[in-house]
């Protein structure tokens, strides 16, 4: 009877304690994964001097919120103004992407995203973030493919792409 007295204490004991612990532990830091800074207004040491935005361009509004989710990737690689220009923020479940795209010569040469880097976001964005931008500047247009794992990612990325490009258009 002691015996079994003994273990059953020890038995909750142990679970009080793992339990505390357990409680009192806080969730480990992730570190917080800054987008690379992309200098697409040429304002670094290895910008290209002869490569200068436009100040008419630059000034230009974002496009409004979903207003051309229709004509997704129509711009191309002609047809644009050369600048810096920011498209509108795209919400997702997991917060806010907003895409910046430099235009030089009329094409897409750089692309730049503001993302959310806390919690599962800080492992899925930066990646799937990384591989939108090489694809926008590969394509030319808003039309790159969804990235595995980071649909809601994709899918807010080329909202925003689509206004930046609708901005450099107009």
């Amino acid at each position: 009877m002691r015996r079994s007295t003994a273990a059953a204490i020890g038995t909750l004991t142990g679970a009080a304690l793992i339990v505390g612990v357990r409680l009192s532990v806080s969730a480990p830091v992730v570190p917080s994964a800054a987008p690379p800074a992309v200098d697409l207004a040429n304002s670094g040491q290895d910008a290209d001097p002869s490569a200068t935005p436009s100040k008419k361009a630059s000034k230009k509004p974002a496009a409004p919120e979903g207003s051309s989710d229709e004509a997704s990737g129509e711009a191309g690689g002609g047809g644009l103004t050369n600048g810096v220009f920011k498209g509108s923020a795209a919400k997702n479940p997991y917060g806010t992407i907003q895409v910046s795209i430099k235009v030089t010569g009329g094409k897409i040469t750089a692309a730049d995203a503001t993302y959310p880097v806390t919690g599962d976001s800080a492992t899925i964005n930066p990646p799937a973030i990384a591989s939108l931008k090489q694809a926008t500047v590969k394509a030319q247009s808003a039309e790159v493919d969804a990235v595995s794992g980071a649909t809601f990612t994709s899918e807010s990325y080329v909202k925003s792409l689509q206004a930046a490009i609708d901005a450099a258009t107009a």
